[in-house]
Order: C-alpha cells, then structure tokens, then sequence
C-alpha cells in the first residue's frame, strides 16, 4: 500500500517518531492512523524497555518558579548524551516535568520509592500511588497519559535511556 507524505508527515507530528518508522507503520495498520499510532506506541515501549538498562550520565537540571513566585520546582533528569541533554524535545519535556511538579505536588518520583510502611497507613494505595509518585500521575497537559508514557515516547524519540532522578518542590511557608 502506498502511503502519502501527508499521511506520514501528520502521524510525526502526533507521535514525534521519525519519518521511516512512521511509514512503517502507516504500511503495516494499512494507512489506518489510529492502529499506526498504537503500533509506535507498543514499539515505544519495547524500545524504552531495552533501554532501560543503559547508564544516562549526563542530563540536564530544570528549574521553573510558578507565576506569584510562591513555588519553586528543581528537577534533574538524565539522559545518555550531552547532545539529547540540549535536544529540543528533552528540554521541552524537562520544562513540562518541572509545571508537573509544581501542580501535582508528588512526593515521590516512582511507586517503588514510597516505603511499606507509608503504604500501611493509606486506605486505598493505588491511588496514593498514582496521586503521589510523579512516573504515575496523569500528565497535566494531556491527562489520558501518565508521565511514565510521556518517557516511553520520548526515549522512544529521541533513541536513549532517559530518567527523572530527583527533585525539589518548594512552596512559600510549607514545611515537609
């Protein structure tokens, strides 16, 4: 099946995946848009997984102070290469990490970060979970996604292992 530029072009910028892995999914869901972007998604997956394991020592620190500069958000995500560090798109996602944290409010990066005994005291855990550990909270500009999906993609974009180490929140007056 022939797949138009058109075609291929639109679905890039749905998913920012490269132009050869966008026709061949275009080619293999027959043109269908909606099967093509979940086929990308499922091979971002598998590629996030075999990445997963490679060491990102380099990365970038983001920092961002909510409008009234009554909170402040530090965030340090790593990546493979000092060239993805300086990526558009990782910078643009490290940018919408650090508002995430600053709306959201997690206290945890990850669900295996929060301690047995923090989880003993909460009446229903999964959600604790998914409002407290930030790779597990719906992403604030588009909800359907968790920001564990908006990685995939974006490891899956960009061909490295990418992961949040650490952040800060502050706000004015809070004491943690």
């Amino acid at each position: 099946m022939e797949i138009s530029v058109d075609s291929i072009k639109e679905l890039r910028e749905m998913t920012s995946c490269g132009v050869i892995e966008c026709k061949k999914a275009l080619q293999e869901a027959n043109g269908d848009m909606v099967k093509a972007k979940e086929i990308l998604q499922r091979r971002g997956l598998e590629i996030a997984a075999k990445k997963g394991s490679r060491l990102a020592k380099e990365g970038r620190i983001e920092a961002y102070i909510h409008p009234g500069s009554k909170i402040g958000v530090l965030v340090e995500v790593n990546c493979e290469t000092d060239f993805v560090a300086k990526n558009e798109d990782f910078c643009k996602f490290t940018k919408d990490l650090a508002m995430q944290i600053a709306a959201a409010h997690p206290k945890y990066i990850k669900r295996e970060d929060v301690s047995e005994d923090v989880l003993k005291e909460q009446d229903d855990r999964e959600t604790f979970i998914k409002e407290k550990c930030l790779v597990e909270q719906p992403f604030v500009k588009d909800p359907k996604k968790t920001i564990q999906d908006c990685i995939n993609a974006l490891i899956a974009s960009i061909g490295e292992n990418i992961y949040i180490s650490r952040f800060a929140r502050y706000k004015v007056n809070e004491i943690e």
